[in-house]
């Protein structure tokens, strides 16, 4: 098949972030398909073309110049959205595809999407990360009627143009339904982990050890991830000051960059942890990332906010975690949190109180029976159902059926997905 990919926060492990969309690529490219990566360069240089195009992961990845940080208010965001929308619709539509694939968030990636679809008669398929526009609904950020109107009008367009929707969640599956969304076009098929990037290493965990004085062979609970308003690092702040009069050995490690960075930095000086057993060691690759979690001890996913938010959170760090066979904390009982207590890989840290959660952190920390037992739990999960390899195979299975049935699949062969399972 010739799929074009729409992603416009792809991003490569080098990168740092999520890389949902260059595992998934770059392993439907191995079995044999042509992918085209339609996304924007967040962070261009001045006078940057208006298309780049570079070869990696087996993919051809295009890129065009649209500046985005997670610290741009709304306004300028919706620009950027739309920006690049525009351009991702021409891009796409000279592709000549045989399924056009878009992935939110935003949910104006549909908007080219459908665009190429009317162009090219190429069937579409959505995949849904999280609920959009709910959750800005839900944070505020979307505050006027109107604005709510219109997003809730381009929500129900992007589902109905959908040949097929894929959601990361059976809880976003159950509320896309309660829309009025058919349950057979809807396919869920969750984040993945990574195991040629996080899995277990002794080697590495010893040397990033040895080489980092302040960790040396003390128990490490690392957060990896973005710090942002919905994330509640400095509630992870709070703990670490809660913790210090329990067990002054254990560190807390924050791995991540964001809007709420200086505020949760300058949390931590005020409270007297800020490198003493609270560190912020800023943006890291996903190798670098891979290093430090497996170091970790414990790896902490936070989320606050309405119920909505972390429901049905699938975050990358978690998945991370499963990989490298690491106990995972979550401070929220969403879809992760309960998926990582039945198998025995985790726990759920008090929410409000965070003398009850340092206690409980300590209590699992020092207990190296549940470690090992946690640890092998994660990792399992890992191998199993959350194998990467065999969630890309589910992925190109829902592509190749809406690309033979709605399409016509005029670039390859049906048969490809049975000969590479």
């Amino acid at each position: 098949m010739r799929i074009a990919y729409l992603h416009q926060y792809f991003r490569t492990p080098e990168m740092g972030g999520g890389t949902r969309s260059f595992e998934m690529g770059k392993r439907l490219a191995a079995r044999g398909h042509v992918i085209h990566m339609i996304t924007a360069d967040c962070a261009p240089k001045p006078g940057a073309p208006k298309w780049r195009v570079e070869q990696i992961g087996g993919m051809t990845i295009h890129w065009t110049p649209v500046r985005y940080e997670n610290k741009m208010r709304l306004p300028a965001r919706m620009v950027a959205f739309l920006l690049f929308a525009v351009r991702a619709a021409s891009r796409t539509a000279s592709i000549a595809p045989d399924v056009i694939f878009a992935t939110s968030t935003p949910l104006t990636i549909a908007i080219p999407a459908i665009m190429a679809k009317r162009r090219t008669g190429a069937p579409m398929v959505l995949e849904v990360r999280d609920l959009w526009p709910d959750v800005p609904i839900a944070l505020n950020a979307l505050r006027d009627p109107i604005s709510r109107a219109m997003a809730r009008w381009l929500e129900m367009i992007a589902y109905r143009s959908s040949a097929r929707i894929v959601a990361l969640a059976p809880g976003m599956r159950d509320d896309i339904i309660a829309k009025r969304i058919p349950a057979e076009r809807l396919t869920v098929i969750p984040n993945g982990a990574d195991l040629d990037i996080f899995g277990p290493d002794v080697t590495r965990t010893e040397k990033l050890r040895e080489s980092t004085p302040w960790l040396g062979s003390r128990p490490m609970v690392l957060y990896a991830g973005t710090i942002g308003i919905v994330n509640s690092v400095d509630y992870l702040v709070q703990v670490a000051a809660a913790t210090w009069p329990l067990d002054s050995e254990i560190r807390f490690v924050v791995a991540g960059t964001g809007r709420e960075e200086q505020r949760v930095r300058d949390l931590a000086a005020r409270l007297g942890v800020l490198d003493r057993n609270f560190f912020m060691l800023g943006e890291m690759s996903k190798s670098l990332v891979a290093e430090w979690l497996s170091a970790a001890t414990m790896s902490i996913a936070l989320l606050t906010g309405p119920r909505i938010v972390w429901k049905d959170a699938v975050s990358n760090k978690f998945f991370d975690a499963l990989a490298a066979g690491c106990p995972v904390a979550n401070n929220f009982d969403g879809y992760s949190s309960q998926v990582a207590c039945e198998a025995g890989a985790g726990i759920i840290i008090d929410a409000n109180d965070q003398a009850v959660a340092a206690a409980q952190l300590v209590r699992h920390l020092r207990d190296e029976d549940w470690l090992t037992s946690a640890g092998a739990a994660s990792l399992a999960l890992g191998r199993g159902q959350f194998s990467r390899d065999r969630l890309a195979g589910e992925l190109e299975e829902v592509l190749l059926e809406v690309a033979v049935q709605d399409g016509g699949l005029k670039h390859g062969d049906s048969t490809l997905y049975q000969e590479s399972a």
